[in-house]
C-alpha cells in the first residue's frame, strides 16, 4: 500500500523472541529514520486504553540497566517471495534451455518476473517478465526490453521453454488444458557472452540482495538443460528441482547435484495444487506429485532480517509480566511489547495470565479499510497509536487479508513490526467504548488484576506450545485473554490436561479455541492458517489445500479437528455481530445455594454488564455458548445468559445445517446468546467461562466497582480458596487406620 513520509513511523521495531526469563536475551531490531541514534527505556504495561472515559494509559518504568543511547540505522523491508539457486557450469559452445510450468494468478501493469538468469547482484543477465499478461524479455543492467508476441492465460497452467542460442532467444508456450502451442523469438547479440557471466537462477523475482519485481502465481518443475550449438539431439540436463516433497522446507535439492540447493526467500506457499492435481487426493503428503508446485506472492514476508540494534538481558529479579521497550529518536517513538516469564528458580504466583500471542500474530497488521476519516480523527483526539496498516503496507499483512491476486494470506510472522500489537491501538470507531481488540484490549484484564491486588505471572501461547502442560502445572488458576482464537493441538491438550489434573481455568473472552494453526520448530516465528471447510471465513482455502505446509496437518476449525472449544472451556463460538455489547441476566440455576458466593454483592435482579469500554456492554461482538453435543462437561452450569443483541448478530455458519436449523440437539440457553458457565469437576478442576469478547471491557467501570468486576473477583477468590484447601489436604499426613494393641 502507498504511504507518505508524514505517515511513516520515524522509528519502529520488533523483538525476538517475544518472551524471556530473567537472564534471558531479547534482541530488539529497530529502524530509525535518518539513521538517528535512539534512547530506550523499559516500562511495565498495565493498561493500554487511551479512552479518556476509562482508567487511562498506565505504565511503570522498570530499570533494565540500559545505556543512555544506542546507535541506530534506517532498515528496509522487502516484500515478496522468490527462489534462488547457483547455476551449474554451462559447457563451452552450448546453448541453454530453461523449462518450467507456470500459472499466473494476477495480471498487472507492473513487471512480474517469472525468472532471471543473473549475476549475484541482479545487474547483469536476462529476466523473463509478465506485464498485463504479455511476456517481455529484459536485459538486466541495460534497460533493454523486448516484448514477445506471446501471452499467458490467467489461472491456467502453461509449459514454457526458453532457449538461449547463439544470437536469439526462442520461447515456446503450451497451454496444458488444450495443448495449444505458440512460439516467438527475439534477436539478441552477444547472448552467450552475457550468459557466461551469470551465476544464479532466481524464480519469481530478480535478486538484488532482496527480491524485486515479484511474481504472483505458481511455478512447477524448473529444469535447466544444454546442448551443443547446432544440435537438437544431444541435450543434457544440468539442473532440475522437484517441488513435490517436504513442503515445510525452505531449501530444495537439485536432482542432478544434491549439493546445489534452491533456497526459498520469504517463505512462499507450498502444499498447493500443481498442474497434475486430479481432485482424488487432498493431502500433499500422500500424493506429492499432485502438489509439486510453489505459489509466490509479491507481498510475502517471513522475516524482515533487520540487524539487532540493542540486545537486552532481562535482569535478575524482574517480576513476570507484560512489558514494553520504548524507543525514541527525537522525531518519534515506538513501544515494542514483550513478556517476562517467571524465573526458573523463582517462586510462582498463584495466578497465570496466558497471553494469546498466536491470535495477535494472526491479526498482525490487519488492514480493514476503515482507518481514514472518523477513526483517524479519534486516534488524533485521544493521542492513540498513530500508525495503521491501512496507510502503511511496508510490514506485510495478516491472516485476515488477501494477497494481490485475491488469495488468502496463510502465513504470518512475528519477525517484523506489528503495528496492531501496540498500546493504544484502536481498531473500531466504537460509539460506546474504546474500539480496541487483541493486545490492547487484554490490558483491561491485567489492569483489573493490578487494581484488585492480584499478583500474576505471564506466559505466551508460544511458551505453552513449547513446554506443554508443564508450563501450567505450578498455578492454581489460569486466565485467558479476550480472544484466544488460534491454537495448536499441543496448547489445547495442555489446557485440558491442566483442568483435568485439578487446575482452575478461567476463559475471559469469546470466539476462543476456534482455528487450528500450523507451526514448525525450525521456523518458530511463523504460524500458518488454512481456512478449510466451515467457519466464519474472510477467505477460504482452495479445495485440496487444507493441509498445512509447516507441519503437514489438516487445518481449519478445531471443531472439525477433534477438539471443539466446548471440550476445552465449556462454551464455543455461536454468533457474531457488530462491535457492540449488551448484558447478561442470571439463569434460574444460578440461584442454587451452592452458587450464591458468585453473586455476593450483586442484586439478583440487576443486569450484569450493561456498561463497558468494549461496545458498551459485557456480552457482545463474538459470543459463545454451551453445547453438550460438542463436549461441554457435565459438571458446569450456565449461571448467566445474555439478551438484547441487535439485528446485526447472526449464527455462525458451522452451527447450522440449514438456515435456522442447528446442528445438534437443543441447548438450554441457545439462540443469539452468550453463556457464562461455572463448575467444579469431581477431580477438583474448575471452569469459569464468559463467552464474550467484550466482557473484560466492563471490568474498570465505576472505578472497578461493578457487577462484572464482582462476579469475576468472587469466582477468582473461590478458585484460589479451593486450591489452597486442596494443597492443605495434600500436605496433611494420612489418618492412621491401625488399631493399637491397647484397644
Amino acid at each position: 500500500m502507498a504511504h507518505s513520509n508524514i505517515d511513516f513511523p520515524a522509528v519502529i521495531g520488533y523483538v525476538t523472541p517475544l518472551s524471556a526469563q530473567p537472564g534471558g536475551l531479547l534482541e530488539f531490531k529497530i529502524s530509525s529514520a535518518g539513521d538517528r541514534d535512539i534512547c530506550a527505556r523499559v516500562v511495565r504495561l498495565d493498561c493500554c486504553d487511551p479512552n479518556p472515559q476509562g482508567p487511562g494509559l498506565k505504565s511503570v518504568e522498570v530499570d533494565f540497566g540500559l545505556d543512555e543511547s544506542y546507535r541506530a540505522t534506517e532498515q528496509k523491508t522487502y516484500l515478496g517471495s522468490c527462489a534462488i539457486a547457483p547455476l551449474p557450469v554451462i559447457p563451452e559452445a552450448h546453448s541453454l534451455k530453461l523449462s518450467l510450468l507456470i500459472k499466473p494468478t494476477l495480471f498487472s501493469t507492473t513487471d512480474q518476473v517469472i525468472f532471471s538468469l543473473q549475476d549475484e547482484t541482479g545487474t547483469s543477465g536476462f529476466a523473463l517478465i509478465l506485464n498485463e499478461g504479455t511476456l517481455v524479455l529484459k536485459r538486466l543492467g541495460m534497460h533493454t526490453r523486448r516484448e514477445l508476441d506471446l501471452r499467458l492465460e490467467i489461472n491456467r497452467w502453461s509449459e514454457l521453454e526458453i532457449s538461449f542460442a547463439l544470437d536469439k532467444v526462442i520461447l515456446r508456450s503450451t497451454l496444458l488444458i488444450n495443448g495449444h502451442t505458440v512460439e516467438s523469438d527475439v534477436p539478441m547479440e552477444g547472448l552467450l557472452a552475457v550468459l557466461k557471466n551469470t551465476s544464479h537462477l532466481c524464480l519469481a523475482a530478480i535478486w538484488c540482495g532482496y527480491p524485486e519485481d515479484c511474481f504472483n502465481g505458481s511455478i512447477e518443475a524448473p529444469c535447466l538443460s544444454s546442448s551443443p550449438l547446432f544440435s537438437t539431439t544431444d541435450s543434457e540436463v544440468l539442473a532440475r528441482w522437484s517441488f513435490a516433497n517436504d513442503a515445510y522446507s525452505q531449501t530444495i535439492k537439485d536432482d542432478i547435484d544434491s549439493s546445489r540447493n534452491l533456497t526459498l526467500v520469504n517463505m512462499p506457499m507450498r502444499g498447493v495444487r500443481s498442474s497434475g492435481w486430479t481432485g482424488r487426493n487432498m493431502d500433499w503428503k500422500t500424493a506429492p506429485d499432485e502438489y509439486a508446485a510453489i505459489t509466490f506472492h509479491a507481498d510475502d514476508l517471513s522475516d524482515c532480517e533487520w540487524s539487532t540494534t540493542l540486545a537486552v538481558r532481562v535482569p535478575t529479579g524482574v517480576p513476570s509480566g507484560v512489558y514494553g521497550l520504548i524507543v525514541d529518536n527525537r522525531s518519534g517513538s515506538d513501544t515494542i511489547p514483550f513478556y517476562v516469564l517467571p524465573g526458573a528458580d523463582s517462586p510462582r504466583r498463584k495466578i497465570l495470565f496466558l497471553a494469546p500471542t498466536f491470535t495477535y500474530q494472526a491479526y498482525a497488521n490487519h488492514t480493514r479499510g476503515t482507518f481514514a476519516g472518523a477513526l483517524q480523527d479519534r486516534v488524533r483526539e485521544w493521542n492513540a497509536y498513530p500508525h495503521n496498516p491501512d496507510v502503511i503496507g511496508t510490514f506485510g499483512y495478516s491472516n485476515y487479508n488477501r494477497h494481490p491476486d485475491g488469495s488468502g494470506i496463510t502465513l504470518s510472522s512475528r519477525l517484523r513490526p506489528i503495528m496492531t500489537m501496540r498500546p493504544a491501538y484502536l481498531v473500531y470507531l466504537d460509539e460506546h467504548g474504546s474500539g480496541m481488540r487483541g493486545f490492547a484490549s487484554d490490558s483491561h484484564l491485567t489492569d483489573w488484576l493490578n487494581a484488585r491486588g492480584f499478583e500474576f505471572d505471564v506466559i505466551t501461547d508460544e511458551d505453552l506450545d513449547r513446554e506443554g502442560v508443564d508450563a501450567l502445572a505450578h498455578y492454581d488458576v489460569v486466565l485467558t485473554g479476550t480472544q484466544p482464537e488460534y491454537h495448536t493441538r499441543r496448547t489445547l491438550e495442555a489446557l485440558i490436561a491442566y483442568r483435568e489434573g485439578g487446575g482452575k481455568l478461567m476463559y475471559l473472552g469469546g470466539n476462543g479455541f476456534y482455528w487450528k494453526i500450523g507451526r514448525d520448530p525450525q521456523h518458530p516465528h511463523l504460524i500458518e492458517v488454512r481456512r478449510a471447510e466451515g467457519g466464519m471465513r474472510v477467505w477460504a482455502s482452495q479445495p485440496g489445500e487444507y493441509y498445512h505446509q509447516l507441519d503437514g496437518e489438516y487445518g481449519g476449525l478445531w471443531r472439525r479437528n477433534g477438539i471443539a472449544p466446548q471440550q476445552v472451556v465449556g462454551v464455543g463460538f455461536t454468533a457474531e455481530g457488530a462491535f457492540e455489547g449488551t448484558y447478561y441476566v442470571r439463569t434460574r440455576e444460578s440461584f442454587h445455594s451452592e452458587l450464591a458466593f458468585l453473586f455476593e454483592g450483586i442484586p439478583s435482579e440487576q443486569k450484569i454488564g450493561d456498561f463497558g469500554l468494549s461496545g458498551g456492554g459485557a456480552a457482545g461482538f463474538e459470543i459463545d455458548q454451551v453445547c453438550s453435543d460438542l463436549g461441554t462437561p457435565d459438571f458446569v452450569t450456565v449461571i448467566a445468559a445474555s439478551e438484547g443483541h441487535g439485528p446485526t448478530f447472526e449464527t455462525t455458519f458451522e452451527e447450522l445445517l440449514l438456515p435456522g436449523i442447528f446442528d445438534g440437539g437443543p441447548r438450554p440457553y441457545g439462540g443469539i446468546r452468550s453463556n457464562i458457565v461455572y463448575g467444579i469437576d469431581e477431580n477438583g478442576g474448575g471452569l469459569f467461562s464468559v463467552g464474550s469478547i467484550t466482557f473484560c471491557g466492563s471490568l474498570s467501570h465505576n472505578h472497578y466497582d461493578n457487577n462484572v468486576s464482582r462476579l469475576l473477583e468472587n469466582c477468582l477468590r473461590k478458585f484460589l480458596e479451593l486450591s489452597c484447601s486442596s494443597d492443605e489436604l495434600l500436605q496433611k499426613p494420612p489418618h492412621s487406620t491401625t488399631t493399637s494393641n491397647d484397644e
